[in-house]
């Protein structure tokens, strides 16, 4: 109904269409002049070398919080699952929405474009041996979400209308408070600001800007601020109910849109098994050598590591908002519960989406230039006009012709639940700085809708750029709490998983 509208706006429209792309070549020239210099403080390499600082932050703390707890990742998932499931859901703890609910809420937030789009930049630029870089920084961000999630839960607000603010903000400055350490309240007010432009850049801008460049592919060219404003509307009329509205729409959204990507990936996977194992020795291969591409292995390694961070925000603190509103009393619970998402993100979905791309090299050919869009040393070669979500499509179109169609359908669908999930993110940090009032959340709710607008119209590289700093510095000021509050995590984890062996802790449910 969506894309039959827009197509039938575009075709009203088209006497206009000049001075409409005028517009969007405006927009887009405004939009990368204002924002250079701060992509280009965030993304600035270490002295003698091409290698973000950013990048080494995340990679650094995630490997620091799964040794510190012990490999928590990979020693509670069986209990994790149990939560999801509502096996130790109390009705009558505080909090909005359940486990399952919050989770979803969380993965609509962070399963999206990155999947689809984020996975076909970095495989472009770092080749296949990118992919390896991205599964091992989606299992050691797990380690990353379980500490922030459960610091969520801990020192969220709670209030008498029932309803809850929590997340970095909140337990940098309460828990820095409780431990008598200093600054607690400047931090957490960095990381509200970076909060709200990344919501409004990777939260919504890229949202739309990807959504847009797929539906150009199945409708044909037509001004990116048609797209903007139906998506406006749309996000504005499910994020004016709150957290439990939110929650009602991704628990249902989440599980669609992932059966339908996943199950299209699978398809192509079971029709060309017999090359499942080259995939994967081009991406070992290509890990380490880089398989001729520019920069090696590091090359490989950053690209990886870039878009794993944009893809599941592990570290990043976007995620501990969501599940502060859960309903618990044990704060470690979302703790194992949050640590899902890196796995099902990127270790899963984006795994899937690069092995498909990787396999149906031989088959893409852009039927503009005629020429291969991947090259036979595994980097993807985009001269041919092919980059980001087209690229994805393109991959899938090879083996199912109808793809793009479907691909056209789980855009949107990823789009719209990222779009109100960061929708969320940015008004508990707009809240946190200017109060919470009905005023406050009106205004961040249109100001986030008219950014939508603004994505829609801009082009990728200004827009990925722009989502790219805005995202990760929310990492700078996260991570720095996390290092000072992390022991509090560990007493809550010794203490729930004492209490969980000796049958303290039971089931509500079996």
């Amino acid at each position: 109904m969506i894309t039959a509208f827009i197509a039938f706006i575009a075709m009203s429209l088209s006497t206009s269409s000049y001075a409409a792309e005028s517009l969007d070549a405006k927009v887009n020239a405004i939009f990368a002049s204002a924002t250079g210099w701060f992509v280009n403080l965030i993304f600035a390499p270490l002295p003698g070398t091409s290698f973000p600082w950013i990048v080494l932050w995340l990679v650094v703390g995630a490997s620091v919080f799964t040794l510190y707890f012990g490999f928590v990742q990979f020693r509670n998932i069986g209990h994790s699952i149990a939560l999801v499931k509502g096996d130790y859901s109390n009705p009558n703890d505080a909090g909005e929405v359940s486990h399952f609910q919050a989770l979803a809420t969380a993965l609509s937030g962070t399963v999206g474009l990155g999947n689809i789009a984020g996975v076909a930049v970095a495989v472009s630029i770092g080749g296949a041996g990118a992919t390896f870089w991205m599964i091992l920084a989606g299992l050691l961000g797990m380690a990353s979400k379980f500490t922030e999630c459960t610091l969520g839960v801990k020192y969220r607000n709670e209030y008498k209308d029932g309803s809850v603010s929590g997340g970095p903000m909140y337990y940098i400055s309460k828990g820095f408070k409780e431990r008598g350490i200093p600054g607690g309240g400047i931090l957490a007010a960095v990381f509200a600001v970076f909060c709200i432009l990344g919501a409004l850049g990777g939260g919504n801008m890229f949202q739309a800007n990807q959504a847009h460049q797929q539906l150009t592919q199945v409708m044909g060219n037509y001004p990116g601020w048609i797209t903007g404003c139906i998506f406006a509307a749309v996000v504005f009329a499910v994020i004016v109910g709150g957290i439990k509205s939110i929650a009602r729409v991704t628990d249902k959204i989440v599980p669609l849109m992932g059966v339908l990507y996943v199950g299209a990936a699978l398809v192509i996977l079971l029709v060309n098994a017999d090359k499942i194992g080259w995939a994967f020795g081009q991406i070992f291969e290509g890990a380490f050598t880089g398989l001729g591409i520019a920069g090696g292995f590091v090359g490989a390694l950053i690209q990886g590591f870039k878009r794993a961070a944009f893809s599941n925000e592990a570290g990043v603190g976007s995620a501990a908002i969501a599940h502060s509103a859960v309903q618990t009393s044990e704060p470690i619970t979302e703790g194992f519960v949050s640590l899902l998402e890196p796995f099902i993100d990127t270790v899963v979905i984006c795994t899937m989406t690069a092995l498909v791309i990787i396999i149906t090299q031989q088959l893409m050919v852009d039927p503009a230039t005629g020429m291969y869009i991947i090259a036979e040393n595994g980097r993807i070669a985009t001269e041919g006009g092919v980059s980001g979500v087209a690229l994805t499509s393109a991959a899938f179109g090879a083996s199912i012709s109808w793809f793009p169609y479907l691909l056209a359908l789980a855009v949107i669908l990823f789009a719209f639940s990222t779009m109100i999930s960061w929708s969320y993110y940015g008004l508990k940090a707009w809240t946190y700085l200017f109060g919470e009032s009905k005023k406050a959340e009106l205004t961040f709710k249109i100001m986030f809708c008219v950014f939508i607008i603004i994505g829609a119209a801009a082009s990728l590289g200004p827009v990925i750029d722009f989502s790219d700093a805005a995202i990760f510095a929310m990492a700078v000021a996260n991570i720095i709490g996390l290092y000072f509050l992390m022991p509090i995590v560990k007493v809550e984890l010794t203490s729930y998983l004492a209490r969980l062996k000796s049958g303290e802790i039971k089931k509500y449910k079996d």
